[in-house]
């Protein structure tokens, strides 16, 4: 009952403001669609409202201040790569391979699988190199990453508050490990809206066998459904169901979209529903995406530079295997960067690459080279690429997962050896990262002498958000929704923007 006299009460405010011919009417009228998100906050109240023109929900908007990146490509390891065997080198850790720990340190430490009585340290199998002007150590499993070592920020202090998977990728993603909450793609499509008229602002490309967090990754969470990940596919239609059927005619599509959007500026001319704006903008998005798409997936107008550049035609590898394969997944991750980059070149806000299985629990030694290998050569073109086009400087490249891996041998079943495998570790881990206006050429911050913990700069998830956002001309603190009660942001009640990362 209340919840119908609440509507009544605001559905005849609302037509009173609309009808009321004083200034201080309309004026009203645009604060509270403003506050509702249908006033673009780049025009206000002098954009037209009324039942024949909803407003665009992904119209650009201006940023806080002067803004250095205008899109990223977060590039999402699902899984958890070990940071001990891919960018911390710690020939400590490897002069005291087999030995336990202090039981101090593992006192109040909680696993996934370890038995922490019989727990042994475990160096690193592969040696690390130092690489460009800048002398970045990377290990011998990311070559092409080191050539390309003078344009990248090395971070190697991150932490986090999750130990397990999904939690752990929801914390990356969203700012806290619990569900229902927008992620980073959705924040900044809030905030700035999208430049792209034909493709969405957000887009999802995925690899490998799939992750933990699946599409909780890309929600929107309470934000409007227009500002969450759009999945595109690696074959066929490049969104699900785009296409028309067969036997229907371009104009008969559009004499229907005219009628349904007809009728829902009615309803929204009633009601006043945000998600009514955003259901017209998603059907004549998708009617343009009907074009868009299938020229954007078309790569027959890359030169075989560029295809060699990113491995394209790889084929996969005979004589390694891993959690990180499913079907070809050495080209389909390298056409999902040369995707990613040819979004960027079209307006496209933010992409998410998902590459998925890093979980290395065992057999490290064989399975991290064939993850590693996936990447490391798509991942370098990518940067050499944006670079060589102008792109780099506006455009963020992030390489990234939810948490690392343990110093010690996992040892499930309870033995007192070395494993071939890692824990879920969320005290340290490292990420690369690459323009934007970023300073590349560094490594920021330390672990200590086994690789535990972060020890030195110290980065909590919610500092790289902050950062982030900052580089986009957003202030974390001033990018807030209202949802039940609470203004709430990316960076939930922390986060502090680190100045040295910044060019």
């Amino acid at each position: 009952m209340r919840r119908g006299v609440d509507a009544m009460i605001n559905h005849t405010r609302r037509e009173f403001l609309n009808t009321t011919a004083s200034g201080i009417g309309m004026a009203a009228l645009g604060s509270m669609l403003t506050h509702d998100g249908l006033f673009s906050r780049a025009t206000g109240a002098e954009q037209t409202v009324g039942p024949s023109a909803a407003v665009n929900p992904l119209a650009a908007r201006p940023a806080h201040f002067e803004a250095k990146a205008k899109a990223c490509i977060f590039i999402f390891m699902a899984g958890a790569p070990s940071h001990l065997d891919l960018f911390d080198p710690k020939p400590v850790l490897k002069e005291r391979h087999g030995q336990p720990l202090p039981e101090s340190m593992l006192k109040d430490v909680r696993f996934a699988f370890i038995k922490k009585d019989k727990a042994l340290l475990q160096g690193s199998p592969f040696k690390f190199t130092k690489h460009g002007e800048c002398g970045m150590e990377l290990s011998e499993l990311l070559p092409h990453l080191g050539g390309v070592s003078d344009e990248l920020l090395l971070v190697r202090s991150l932490h986090t508050d999750q130990f397990n998977h999904h939690p752990g990728q929801l914390m990356m993603q969203c700012g806290r490990g619990t569900f229902g909450l927008p992620t980073m793609g959705s924040w900044l499509t809030y905030g700035l809206g999208s430049v792209s008229k034909n493709l969405p602002g957000y887009v999802v490309l995925t690899s490998g066998r799939g992750s933990s967090g699946g599409a909780t990754l890309w929600q929107s969470g309470f934000l409007s459904s227009t500002y969450a990940g759009v999945l595109f596919r690696n074959r066929g239609e490049p969104v699900l169901n785009l296409a028309n059927p067969q036997g229907i005619p371009v104009e008969l599509q559009r004499e229907g979209l005219d009628v349904l959007r007809h009728t829902n500026q009615q309803r929204y001319a009633e009601v006043h529903d945000p998600e009514i704006a955003a259901r017209i903008a998603s059907y004549e998005l998708a009617y343009r995406m009907q074009t868009a798409a299938p020229e954007l997936t078309d790569l027959s107008g890359e030169s075989q530079a560029t295809h060699e550049a990113y491995g394209l035609d790889r084929p996969e590898p005979k004589d390694l295997n891993g959690r990180g394969k499913q079907g070809d997944t050495y080209k389909s991750f390298a056409r999902n960067c040369l995707l990613a980059r040819r979004m960027v070149e079209r307006g496209v806000r933010f992409v998410n690459i998902v590459y998925a299985s890093w979980d290395h629990h065992s057999n490290i030694p064989k399975e991290l080279p064939y993850n590693a290998g996936c990447v490391d050569r798509p991942i370098a073109a990518l940067i050499r690429d944006l670079k060589a086009r102008g792109l780099l400087d506006s455009t963020m490249v992030v390489w990234g997962s939810e948490f690392g891996r343990t110093p010690l041998g996992e040892n499930r079943n309870g033995k007192r050896e070395v494993g071939s495998g890692r824990d879920h570790h969320p005290y340290s881990f490292s990420m690369v990262m690459a323009g934007g206006g970023l300073k590349g050429g560094q490594v920021y911050g330390a672990t200590d002498e086994i690789g535990w913990n972060a020890a030195e700069n110290r980065v909590h998830v919610n500092d790289l958000h902050a950062t982030m956002l900052h580089q986009f001309g957003l202030n974390h603190l001033k990018l807030t929704a209202r949802y039940q009660g609470r203004d709430f942001r990316l960076t939930d009640v922390g986060g502090n923007v680190i100045p040295q990362w910044i060019a």
